[in-house]
C-alpha cells in the first residue's frame, strides 16, 4: 500500500509503476504535453523571421494541424496566424518607438517588404506606421463630448473607428496622446456615432456593434477579448483572465492590459477584479466601476 505522502511526491512514472492511473477528467499528462507543445510552437514563432505555416507549427508541436489549431486557440484565445501577426506588429511598434527608420523597422519586424506590412497595417494599426511612431502625424482624429449616466464622456475616432473613450478628459488629453495629429471637433458628421456610443455607455449590458480602432499585443488583445466574454454584471480575477488569455500566472500582466485599454465600457475592463474579490483599480474612479457592474446586473 502506498501512503498519501508517497503518492503526493511520486513522479508520474513511479505512480504508473505502482498501478495508479491519471484522472480521466483532469488528464494531467496530456495537459503537460500540450503545454510543452505550445511552448515549442511559441518559441518557433518568436524566432522566425516570417510567420511559420500552420503545418510547420503543428509538426514542431507534434500534433496534426487541425488538432494543433484548435488547441492553440483554446489556450491563447487567438489563432496561430493571429498570434504571429500580433508578434510582428509588436516588433514593428517597438522598432518605430526606438526611432529607427520606417523601412528598416519593417524588415526588422520580419515583414518581407513594405507592401506586406502596409496590408497588415490597414487592419491592425488603423494609423500609418509613421503616424504611430510620430504622435499621430498625418492622422485626423475627430472628437466630441456628451453627457452620459456616468458623467461627461469623451469619444474620439479615426477613419477606422473609435480610438478613445474616456471620462473627465477633454481635447487637451487627446493632444497629449497624439501631439502631432490633426485633432478636430466631430461636428454633425460624428453625431450618429456619438449617439450610439452614449446609448452603449448608458446600457453596458447590451452588446454593441460600434467600430473600434484598437490594437495591442497578442496577449493584450486576448485579455480584451476575454473581458468581453464575461457576462454583464459579473467579474473575473486578473489571474483568471490571464489563464483564459493563455498565460497562467500572468495576473499582473493581465491587470496591466486592463489598464492599457483606451476604450472604456466598450471593452469592459470594469469586469476585472483582484483575486481576493476586491475591485482593484479603474482609471475613471471606482464609483464608476461599481455603477457599471450594478447597471449590468439590473
Amino acid at each position: 500500500m502506498i501512503s498519501h505522502r508517497a503518492n503526493s511526491s511520486a513522479t508520474g512514472a513511479e505512480a504508473e509503476a505502482a498501478g495508479l492511473r491519471a484522472c480521466l477528467r483532469c488528464r494531467p499528462d496530456e495537459v503537460s504535453r500540450e503545454a510543452a507543445a505550445l511552448e515549442r510552437a511559441l518559441a518557433l514563432i518568436d524566432r522566425a523571421e516570417a510567420p511559420p505555416s500552420l503545418d510547420a507549427l503543428a509538426r514542431r508541436a507534434g500534433y496534426s494541424p487541425h488538432h494543433f489549431h484548435r488547441m492553440f486557440k483554446r489556450a491563447t484565445g487567438v489563432t496561430p496566424a493571429a498570434y504571429a501577426r500580433g508578434k510582428r506588429a509588436r516588433n514593428m511598434t517597438d522598432s518605430l518607438e526606438a526611432e529607427g527608420r520606417v523601412t528598416d523597422a519593417i524588415y526588422d519586424a520580419g515583414y518581407s517588404g513594405p507592401g506586406r506590412f502596409y496590408a497588415d497595417a490597414r487592419d491592425r494599426l488603423g494609423m500609418t506606421p509613421s503616424a504611430w511612431r510620430d504622435g499621430g502625424r498625418g492622422e485626423t482624429i475627430r472628437w466630441a463630448t456628451a453627457e452620459t449616466a456616468l458623467g461627461t464622456m469623451l469619444v474620439a475616432a479615426t477613419g477606422k473607428g473609435i480610438c478613445r473613450l474616456s471620462f473627465d478628459e477633454d481635447e487637451s488629453a487627446l493632444k497629449r496622446r497624439f501631439p502631432n495629429a490633426r485633432i478636430e471637433r466631430g461636428g454633425a458628421a460624428m453625431a450618429d456615432l456619438v449617439e450610439r456610443t452614449v446609448a452603449a455607455v448608458n446600457a453596458p449590458e447590451r452588446p454593441h456593434d460600434l467600430p473600434l480602432d484598437v490594437r495591442g499585443t497578442a496577449f493584450q488583445e486576448a485579455v480584451w477579448r476575454e473581458l468581453s466574454r464575461i457576462p454583464p454584471g459579473q467579474s473575473l480575477s486578473y489571474a483568471a483572465l490571464a489563464a483564459k488569455a493563455g498565460k497562467p500566472g500572468a495576473a499582473r500582466a493581465a491587470g496591466t492590459a486592463c489598464g492599457q485599454n483606451r476604450i472604456a465600457v466598450l471593452i469592459p475592463c470594469h469586469r476585472a477584479r483582484r483575486g481576493d474579490g476586491s475591485p482593484g483599480g479603474y482609471a475613471y474612479g471606482l464609483h464608476r466601476k461599481a455603477a457599471l457592474l450594478e447597471r449590468e446586473a439590473g
